[in-house]
């Protein structure tokens, strides 16, 4: 009788570790966690094209991104592979045409290195830092000379008084976007006055802003005192709405609470109006990321994030804004306003605007809207 207790016990300890095995492996397989129906390998062709590139681990494409004109499945060792043929890039109503000759940039940028040596001292001036990055176009914007970039990224930026770190944000994150061979552009959305700082609509305002100047595909939200460690940590437009931030040094990188939406978000633009954007409501410090979490749920989106051990970041130190005491009010009814509270309600007072070598500056006045 012990004996047979004992291989019963034996039994289960084994095909306990293998679910586990087979779990860490399944993740591996999708940092997105967006394939949930088998092992499906996802190969984009190009118009002409015998062999595509495999989808990689850190790949994300949307594929709302594109228009597909052909669907090839076959199966390869008991596995299904799935071959697109993809002519154009597609920007929600807008299509871009390539305009040049030149081949599309790889799935993974071929300059990757893992860690990233993030600058915090002797950070230069920005006329010095100007002439660090001579390839930049007026407004910070930036794109790969040797390939036809495939995301057009705006990286907006809630900015108030803090000069030294915009000036350590814009010397890390230039550097740290040449190499991921995207085309992006750097917006600096600055509020005017003393008020509380409403970080949220400053969002809305540089997303508004944004897509006046270009047809940018994606967005990624970014507080100026998070610099990216790691050059693998794509910021290109995600299948599911990414949380980029997940390990930051001051959290022991570790993720705060599962729902977190803060630091460093991306978005596409498709995502981003389905949501109405962010709430304009949140004045001071907390609540409107933890606000556009619950969105996203109401939608049907889920968050996505990559390994801890690659979207690690650091922060720099700065003092602690002062506390929403009506954000939890707002949480609670949050829902019920999102369709008429965000982006389709947002008013502001463009108060300067400059398209500076390093960055496009958005300075507004924000005024306090009904719930």
């Amino acid at each position: 009788m012990m004996g047979r207790s004992y291989m019963t016990v034996r039994a289960l300890v084994l095909i306990v570790t293998l679910l586990v095995v087979v779990e860490y492996f399944s993740l591996l397989q999708s940092a997105e966690n967006a394939d949930k129906r088998g092992p499906v390998v996802f190969k984009l062709l190009e118009p002409g094209d015998r062999v595509g590139y495999s989808r990689h681990v850190l790949q994300v494409v949307d594929p709302a991104m594109y228009r597909v004109d052909r669907v090839v499945d076959k199966m390869v060792n008991n596995t299904t592979t799935i071959s697109i043929v993809i002519p154009t890039i597609s920007t929600g109503n807008l299509t871009s045409v390539p305009s040049s000759n030149l081949p599309q940039c790889s799935m993974i940028p071929p300059n990757l290195h893992g860690k990233f040596p993030v600058l915090v001292n002797d950070i230069p001036s920005m006329d010095d830092m100007s002439s660090q990055f001579p390839g930049l176009e007026l407004g910070g914007r930036w794109s790969p000379k040797d390939c036809q970039a495939k995301h057009k990224v705006a990286i907006i930026v809630p900015y108030r008084d803090r000069e030294p770190h915009l000036r350590a944000f814009l010397l890390n994150i230039h550097r740290f976007l040449q190499r991921q061979q995207v085309e992006y552009g750097i917006y600096i959305v600055e509020q005017s006055g003393n008020q509380p700082f409403n970080r949220a609509m400053l969002m809305n305002v540089g997303a508004a802003e944004a897509l006046k100047q270009h047809a940018y595909q994606c967005f990624i939200f970014h507080d100026v005192d998070l610099l990216p460690e790691d050059d693998r940590n794509l910021y290109t437009c995600p299948i599911q709405p990414r949380h980029m931030s997940v390990s930051i040094d001051s959290f022991l990188y570790r993720l705060p609470y599962d729902d977190i939406f803060g630091g460093v978000s991306a978005m596409t633009v498709d995502q981003f109006r389905a949501v109405n954007g962010f709430s304009n409501l949140f004045w001071g410090w907390g609540g409107e990321d933890d606000d556009m979490a619950n969105r996203l749920r109401v939608k049907k989106l889920f968050i996505s994030r990559y390994p801890a051990n690659i979207a690690r970041y650091k922060m720099l130190k700065h003092g602690k804004e002062k506390a929403n005491p009506e954000r939890f009010k707002y949480l609670y009814s949050g829902a019920k306003r999102m369709s008429r509270d965000g982006y389709n309600s947002l008013k502001y007072k463009k108060v300067d605007f400059m398209l500076k070598k390093l960055y496009t500056w958005v300075l507004v006045d924000l005024p306090h809207l009904k719930p």
